[in-house]
């Protein structure tokens, strides 16, 4: 690996080379060609949903059969988010990102195309490699490209993007599903994919690993395609070479990860992503039309209920996306938290109620299921991804996202495997009582454990960390350096 030249470079070294006219545009462009790969994601996990009735009668599926096909590409995706680390630390940012989109091209089709249902379940963990391996990664790349101020708006596209993917597959399973067939369904998502791995040519490499691997005249060329001016590449590049310096092979990957001083962003990071998952939103997504449909209404009801619910997290993903850099990360949380907390018990006051079809209280079992998710969607979920992009120290940050990325997954296959399970055990009430406890133990964790990361760069974050600043505070943020 190419270590930083052992020379500072100066604001006349940097004033060589020419800005461009359209560094902002790029900027955007690159997050936004990126955050498709969450779309990818959203479509491929969500379409299933629709799929699954066609796929079952074509191969007379069990329903141990239609669980292993629905939860395959969720094994895939845990693959995925630990093995791409290594790719991204090796081969670049970009790269990877190339080579996750190519898996979801050769995946998609692969799916649309199995003659069995054995080949079917392969093809969908082939297919969740590239689904895990865009959520370690792709968060990753943006923020290494993004201004701290801009940081979480552009990361959080991500996220918008993941919600105009369960969007758009619930809107083509309840639309399409009799007129295309599911084969279909799940070949279109190779076209976004494709396009996605044709742009990524064209786009700049993150000037984190660039200067790591390359060095810093390198990551200057990268800079200057996307800052506004010499004198920000210049304060920036000084700060990437600062926090290079003196970095050692135990501060890399997985012996980085023991050092004491890098814990606090662990405790943080992975706890968020734990209650991103076990807070009730993916159950709620994967299972609202059985929960509504066994509290008594119709199926088409349920399904539009489901839709309902798809647009609820888009809006509220976007307008999170919107304001996080000017609220916060924590404070975000903090506020939207308790919204949570509350709708999740009147949704299980409501169940355990069990209203009369078309009363009252059978649409306040709407109401509280829409506010949930507008409070989960709108909080939680903008900033789970965010953290593990910006949080980790360069030297092992493709290691420690890709188990930031294996968290997510491990606990999304948590909730997934055990919702129903729960619902069985203390009632459909009860459990949501029990998500309540969720929500209520992250807000918790928040106040005490996780400090505010609004307008640090990435070099601020990690020298906090190694000062011992990282920590919850009672200003805006105890971590941008003054």
């Amino acid at each position: 690996m190419q270590n930083f030249s052992p020379q500072s470079t100066s604001l006349a070294q940097v004033s060589e080379y020419e800005i461009s006219d359209n560094a902002r545009l790029t900027l955007w462009l690159a997050a936004a060609v990126a955050a498709i790969c969450g779309g990818l994601y959203g479509y491929d996990t969500g379409i299933i949903s629709g799929a699954l009735l066609l796929i079952t009668r074509d191969f007379h599926l069990s329903s141990t059969d239609q669980e292993f096909v629905a939860s395959a590409i969720l094994a895939g995706a845990v693959i995925g988010a630990v093995g791409t680390g290594w790719l991204s630390e090796r081969f670049g940012r970009r790269t990877t990102v190339m080579i996750v989109t190519a898996l979801f091209v050769t995946g998609a089709l692969a799916c649309s195309m199995a003659p069995d249902v054995g080949t079917l379940i392969a093809a969908r963990v082939y297919l969740g490699l590239g689904v895990g391996g865009s959520t370690q990664v792709v968060p990753m790349y943006i923020s290494e490209l993004a201004p701290a101020a801009q940081r979480g708006r552009l990361v959080t596209l991500f996220n918008v993007a993941i919600g105009i993917g369960i969007f758009l597959a619930n809107i083509v399973g309840f639309a399409m599903r009799d007129a295309w067939g599911w084969r279909p369904m799940i070949a279109i998502a190779a076209g976004p994919a494709l396009f996605v791995f044709v742009a990524m040519f064209f786009l700049p490499r993150s000037p984190r690993w660039t200067a790591e691997n390359k060095g810093l005249k390198a990551a200057i060329r990268e800079l200057i395609r996307v800052r506004t001016s010499h004198r920000e590449i210049h304060k920036e590049i000084k700060k990437i070479h600062a926090a290079a310096e003196n970095v050692s092979d135990d501060q890399r990957g997985w012996r980085g990860l023991s050092q004491p001083w890098v814990r606090p962003a662990l405790v943080a990071a992975f706890g968020v992503a734990f209650f991103t998952q076990c807070g009730g939103l993916e159950m709620m997504i994967y299972y609202a039309p059985t929960f509504l449909s066994d509290a008594g209404f119709g199926h088409s009801a349920a399904l539009l209920a489901s839709v309902g619910v798809a647009v609820v997290y888009l809006v509220m993903t976007f307008t999170g996306s919107m304001v996080v850099d000017r609220i916060g990360r924590r404070r975000l949380m903090l506020i939207m938290g308790p919204g949570s907390v509350l709708s999740l018990i009147g949704l299980g006051l409501m169940f355990m109620m069990h209203p009369d079809k078309g009363s009252v209280g059978s649409w306040m079992i709407i109401v509280f299921l829409l506010l949930f998710m507008m409070f989960n969607s709108g909080g939680i979920q903008v900033v789970g991804w965010l953290l593990g992009a910006e949080m980790f120290p360069l030297p092992m940050r493709g290691t420690a996202t890709s188990l930031h990325a294996a968290t997510l997954w491990g606990s999304n296959l948590l909730v997934t495997s055990t919702a129903l399970t729960l619902v069985q055990t203390i009632s459909l009430g009860g459990t949501m009582w029990f998500y309540a406890g969720v929500n209520l133990a992250s807000v918790l964790f928040v106040y005490f454990l996780v400090p505010e990361t609004r307008g640090a760069s990435l070099e601020d974050i990690e020298k906090a960390l190694k000062e011992g600043r990282f920590r919850p505070s009672r200003g805006q943020t105890a971590i941008v350096e003054q």
